[in-house]
């Protein structure tokens, strides 16, 4: 959400989330770090010789992927930072590592939605639908990482980005890079003046703009850089402009060639209406062009959907339970879960209370039922990466289904599209379905815009809470989300505008507000305080801040990776997710922390792209968290970064008492009443649709 900046023709890139986003600039994303490149973060929790949990969801992850394929098949894919390398070179690496650091962005085309971040390789699948594999991923062989490397030297690449290519490219890595030297694009960091460069060392004079090898990466790398903005698809148009902004001098062929390779997919869509058979004139429509895997997942998630809602045959009587839950809201989703196997729930803060109403409610019925949230909640709930990886909830049963009656979803909006298909994928049938959040906040990190396209489709009872977020805050948040910036009358100090001239003096009253203001007026202490920025450079951004406040409230040496024991960190164990955390110790095995009561140990390796220090983060990063007091801070240059969405999100992290230190001026209500979320281009709302009417029909 961070403003634009030049990296690449036509490219705006966007400064991300580190630790959560990993790219810098979208800011959240809770990006993970870097896409693509690392491993994913491994959670040492015992002595077994089990896989971590991330490497357990990426697994299942996989899995799901393989299974996805299979359905679709029977209906008709740390090194030195190059001290002694120069020029272009040393460029090339240094931008790939800043990547895998989170320090900058991807160069990115596609600005139309927050930066998230590429998926990391998963590891291999275990048997069929079976989450969690016993063994780890194998290691790219030494062999062909040396194959690689010398490729890459003759092309004067940096040699370190070896072993990030070779698991890239699989079986062959060397001989495909030198048949077709921009298969180095495949590495996340590289840009396609990288690439080209790389080309005309290797291939001379016939490395041209419009080498078909060179455009068939290119329609890959700008479909994976609209996925980092969180499109699953892209309108054909828009694509050929892409192309064109790279200099390919036949857009449009270069598009055909790729879709006859069928490196792409392209989906027709219609537009509008129906047209009768009767009716003079064709249906309009228009040409989506996606990768494979998303357009998989995708569909996959819509089949699921469409299953659950349209085959739930035992409808039951809750009456009972709907009568005694706490408020009507509450009774009236009782009441359509009874009747229904898919249902959404909208709501604010004090909506969330609804499902766990829910949750009870069935368990007295003796049902099997569990609820799922982005972020961890307390015991009542899991959350939904540990109940994918099988980490969490009540396992699976023999089919690899959850052994579940009904499953609650939280934080809907935070569910990507390959997320929501392994999880939709997962639920038996005869089971129900809740999908509920509050779609006022930030989207998910990942492609897709799950939650939005299942409102969109109106394709199952949807019930909106009618209960109210309470007090100041409340009051305040609300109008936010529907684009005014309220004035509120606040006695007890719930809301505290603090004005600052220039980000040096937003550093230090924001220091000031966590270290002495706050906990001096409310009790609240220093750790209860978060602060919440747009992005995570400038002179105000989540550096600068935690620089700051680690200086005040844990001074120390930063001798383990710039971490001292008590630090305030940030831990990301896969892309998309960010969780709080405290430094415990580091030794040989890594870096140990303390996650809500469990122990996590981060490979040392991993701590540079898995772990920020977290006294300030991004709001991307706060999703699905509220804190007894939050500062936002918006310094002068974050107005470009400010949106509806953004502003809303930030907010309504706070449970008690909002500090907002102000800088933008007018750029804050200009942001909330104008600025709203960023599109993304899905395919999800017209699946559901077709779907939903096929079965319709047959109905009929």
């Amino acid at each position: 959400m961070s403003p634009p900046g030049a990296a690449e023709p036509g490219a705006a890139g966007a400064e991300g989330a580190e630790g959560a986003e990993g790219a810098e600039g979208t800011e959240a994303e809770p990006e993970a770090s870097t896409a693509g490149t690392g491993d994913a973060a491994a959670d040492a929790g015992g002595t077994a010789p089990a896989l971590s949990e991330a490497a357990a969801e990426l697994a299942a992850q996989k899995v799901e992927r393989e299974r996805i394929a299979r359905r679709k098949a029977e209906r008709e894919g740390p090194v030195e930072a190059g001290a002694k390398l120069s020029g272009k070179a040393a460029d090339l690496l240094a931008a790939v590592r800043a990547v895998e650091s989170g320090e900058k962005p991807p160069a990115v085309y596609f600005d139309e939605a927050p930066a998230a971040p590429r998926k990391t390789a998963a590891p291999p699948p275990a048997p069929p639908r079976m989450p969690a594999p016993a063994a780890a991923p194998a290691a790219v062989p030494a062999a062909a990482v040396e194959d690689v490397r010398a490729v890459l030297a003759r092309g004067g690449a940096p040699e370190a980005l070896a072993g990030a290519a070779a698991a890239a490219l699989g079986e062959g890595a060397a001989e495909l890079l030198a048949q077709d030297p921009w298969r180095l694009l495949s590495v996340a960091g590289v840009r396609p003046t990288q690439a080209d460069g790389f080309a005309r060392a290797l291939l001379g004079p016939e490395a041209g703009p419009g080498d078909e090898r060179r455009t068939g990466a290119l329609v890959s790398w700008l479909l994976a850089q609209a996925a980092l903005k969180g499109h699953t698809a892209l309108e054909a148009p828009v694509l050929r402009s892409a192309l064109a902004q790279y200099a390919v001098p036949d857009p449009a062929a270069a598009l055909e060639q790729a879709i006859g390779e069928g490196a792409v997919l392209v989906f027709p869509e219609p537009l509008g209406p129906p047209v009768a058979e009767s009716e003079e004139g064709e249906q309009p429509v228009r040409l989506l062009v996606g990768l494979e895997g998303y357009a998989m997942a995708e569909e996959s998630l819509a089949d699921g959907l469409a299953r659950l809602a349209n085959t739930f045959d035992s409808p039951a009587d809750w009456e009972k339970a709907a009568a005694a839950a706490p408020n009507p809201s509450a009774g009236e989703l009782i009441r359509a879960v009874a009747r229904h196997g898919l249902v959404t729930h909208t709501g604010g803060e004090a909506a969330r209370a609804e499902p766990f109403a829910l949750l009870a409610a069935a368990r007295e019925l003796g049902l099997r039922a569990c609820l799922a949230a982005h972020a961890p909640g307390g015991p009542d709930s899991v959350t939904v990466a540990g109940l994918l990886s099988g980490a969490e909830g009540p396992g699976r049963d023999a089919d690899g289904q959850f052994a579940l009656d009904l499953l609650v979803v939280l934080d809907a909006p935070q569910l990507d599209v390959e997320t929501a298909a392994a999880l939709v994928e997962s639920v038996p049938d005869g089971a129900r379905l809740v999908l509920s959040g509050d779609p006022g906040v930030l989207g998910s990190a990942g492609p897709g815009r799950v939650f939005a396209d299942v409102l969109a489709a109106r394709i199952c009872p949807g019930l909106v809470s009618r209960t109210p977020d309470p007090g100041p805050l409340g009051e305040l948040v609300s109008g936010v989300g529907v684009g005014e910036l309220n004035q509120v009358d606040a006695p007890g100090k719930e809301v505290v505008i603090v004005p600052v001239r220039d980000a040096g003096e937003a550093v230090h009253r924001a220091v000031q507000l966590v270290a002495e203001s706050v906990p001096r007026a409310f009790g609240i202490p220093a750790d209860s305080v978060q602060v919440i920025t747009p992005g995570h450079g400038g002179s105000a951004g989540t550096r600068a801040l935690n620089a700051a406040l680690k200086e005040r409230l844990n001074p120390g040496p930063g001798r383990f990776g710039g971490f001292d024991p008590g630090d305030r960190v940030v831990h990301v164990p896969s892309p998309g997710r960010a969780l709080p955390a405290r430094v415990v110790s580091a030794d040989a095995e890594g870096l140990h922390l303390d996650r809500a009561g469990a122990r996590v140990v981060v490979p040392k390796e991993q701590v540079e792209s898995r772990v920020r220090h977290g006294w300030a983060v991004t709001a991307h990063q706060a999703v699905g968290v509220r804190w007894p007091a939050v500062v936002v801070v918006l310094p002068g240059d974050a107005a470009q970064a400010l949106s509806r969405d953004w502003v809303y999100t930030a907010f309504g992290r706070a449970e008690r008492h909002l500090s907002v230190v102000h800088g933008v001026d007018q750029a804050l209500p200009v942001a909330v009443a104008e600025v709203l979320p960023k599109p993304r281009t899905t395919r999800l709302t017209g699946l559901l649709s077709a779907l939903t009417a096929a079965a319709r029909e047959q109905a009929e």
